[in-house]
């Protein structure tokens, strides 16, 4: 079985159960997803299925891009990515995965991108209090000391700095499943998914699932 399917994500909302209690859910557009390439132990050292989503204008995609995706049909596709499998003689090249990998209850794990927040202070990106604002103090956002005196006279690795905030890979482990529309390649998951709304989210099923 494919361990995972590709999706974009559409934003929040949230639904009532049959006990009456609010659940906040990502509504995510989860494939169809195209089988673009099969790799398996004996070619490539893995199982896995390249997977293809949302199609995209054969004259936007340069030529050894078009010619890999040939083979598995005339679709060519925005975005590719790969998902482990276990039997990969189960697939063939421009087979469609869909939902039908996922079940109602069913814990996954998402990964996307978050927003970037370009150079952010310490304040913003790791939460510092900040320093006084009177009795004549000029410490207001920066980050304070961080040297270690003379010994070992360096700026410990991973010191809390400004820097570079968010457009980096997040993964969230075990969400649940609310719901499956499969009519409409939806799937409801509960809580926040790493992204910006119309972001593009990987759902993987749990390893022992």
């Amino acid at each position: 079985m494919c361990r995972g399917l590709m999706g974009k994500k559409l934003g929040m909302t949230g639904i009532f159960s049959e006990e009456g209690k609010y659940i906040p859910v990502t509504v995510v557009e989860a494939g169809p997803c195209v089988v673009t390439q099969i790799k398996s132990v004996k070619t490539d050292g893995y199982n896995a299925l390249q997977l293809g989503f949302l199609e995209k204008r054969e004259s936007l995609v340069n030529k050894p891009e078009k010619g890999h995706m040939k083979k598995s049909g005339s679709q060519c596709f925005a975005f590719i990515t790969e998902f482990f499998v276990d039997n990969v003689e189960d697939y063939k090249l421009g087979q469609i995965i869909s939902l039908d990998l996922f079940k109602t209850g069913e814990l996954v794990d998402v990964s996307g991108t978050i927003k970037g927040r370009g150079f952010s202070g310490v304040i913003k990106r790791h939460g510092f209090h900040g320093g006084g604002k009177t009795h004549g103090s000029r410490s207001h956002r920066i980050p304070g000391s961080i040297g270690c005196s003379a010994w070992p006279a360096k700026v410990i690795k991973g010191k809390k700095m400004p820097g570079q905030y968010g457009n980096s890979r997040k993964t969230i482990k075990n969400l649940e499943i609310v719901e499956l529309l499969p009519e409409e390649n939806l799937i409801m998951i509960k809580g926040a998914l790493p992204g910006h709304n119309s972001g593009i989210v990987e759902i993987n099923k749990l390893k022992s699932a």
